[in-house]
């Protein structure tokens, strides 16, 4: 059965590099957590820093997660669910005003006092109020919403539209808080201004400080900022690795014989002859993890993968049948693996 190994020591050492880094700034910190479903191991793991806040897009996952944090819904509340958002929320993400007014009149009637950041869309085209379009009346609205408070604003980049964090762009942000302060006699506790994008900038000391809240998910998991995608120094990108044991071992043509239609999954295929090769078969699919998620390791080239099949060249090294063999990864890769029910998970702590 493949694994997923979660170094939890490595995992601990992330969280404090970069959160000290942000602390020194007078940053606070949302640590994502929906890239491992919420794993438990891992959220004692930073219940034990002093982070601010625990984030995930999942009220299933907030549901289930045992912490003292202030528990915040990152992906914005549907209609059918503030119910839910109110029992186990502490701060959520929104942009549309019905949602909030059933969050306030679900608030009222249960006693609570929700707090919310009320998202703008700076030009990457995902959720939040485009800011071209404010309806700063439709602000002042929500802001006299019973048992709703405005916490702060917030933005999002490069998740859909890979729009890089600059100055230029975070420039948009800061008048919307200049104008949102000024119309309503409000002061924003938290300016929320990306992720782990905006990390190149942090480093490079020009993020601006009135972002003072960043959410990380990426970074402390992987070692890894999102803008450029380039290993952040002084952090690891191997905390978590796939596992996967070598099934089938042999030498094969690199082309298949016959006539070639479609694959498993509909697509139609190429091959480039490379003449005979050592081929592996490992035990990891598509089902698990799409292999294009995977970083193989030297000597090894990924060649496709069916549903639970993941077949390599073995293009460089000595390996045997029943060895494993260890693969770093991006964010959609370790998402997969951390939800596939046929992925067992292996914690170390070294």
């Amino acid at each position: 059965m493949a694994k997923l190994i979660i170094n939890l020591r490595k995992y601990e050492r992330n969280l404090h590099f970069l959160s000290d880094l942000l602390h020194q700034e007078d940053r606070t910190i949302m640590a994502v957590t929906k890239v491992f479903c919420a794993d438990q191991h891992l959220v004692d793991v930073i219940n034990a820093t002093p982070i601010e806040y625990i984030a995930d897009s999942r009220i299933a996952n907030l549901k289930k997660m045992k912490t003292s944090k202030s528990k915040v819904l990152l992906r914005i509340p549907a209609l059918s669910e503030v119910d839910q958002v109110i029992d186990c929320c502490d701060l959520s993400l929104n942009s549309e005003f019905k949602v909030i007014e059933a969050l306030s009149l679900e608030a009222k009637k249960k006693g609570k006092t929700h707090r919310i950041i009320l998202m703008f869309d700076i030009g990457d085209l995902r959720e939040g109020i485009y800011y071209d379009s404010i309806d700063y009346h439709q602000i002042k609205r929500i802001k006299n919403l019973p048992n709703i408070q405005i916490e702060g604003i917030g933005t999002n980049i490069t998740c859909y539209g890979g729009v890089i964090p600059s100055v230029s762009t975070y420039r948009k942000l800061v008048e919307i808080k200049t104008e949102i302060e000024h119309r309503l006699n409000l002061k924003l506790k938290i300016i929320s201004g990306g992720n782990s994008s905006a990390i190149p900038m942090l480093k490079r000391r020009e993020l601006d400080p009135f972002i003072n809240n960043i959410r990380i998910g990426e970074a402390f998991a992987l070692g890894r900022e999102t803008a450029y995608g380039e290993t952040i120094e002084g952090m690891a990108d191997d905390a978590f690795l796939l596992s996967a044991e070598i099934i089938e071992l042999k030498e094969k043509p690199s082309m298949p014989e016959g006539e070639l239609g479609l694959d498993a999954f509909g697509n139609p295929v190429s091959f480039i002859d490379r003449g005979i090769m050592m081929r592996a078969i490992l035990d990891v699919g598509k089902q698990d993890v799409d292999p294009s998620d995977l970083i193989p390791p030297d000597g090894v080239e990924i060649l496709g993968a069916s549903s639970d099949h993941l077949l390599v060249w073995i293009k460089e090294g000595q390996v045997k049948l029943g060895q494993n063999l260890s693969f770093k990864l991006t964010y959609g890769g370790l998402l997969r693996l951390a939800t596939s029910p046929y992925i067992e998970k292996i914690y170390e702590n070294l």
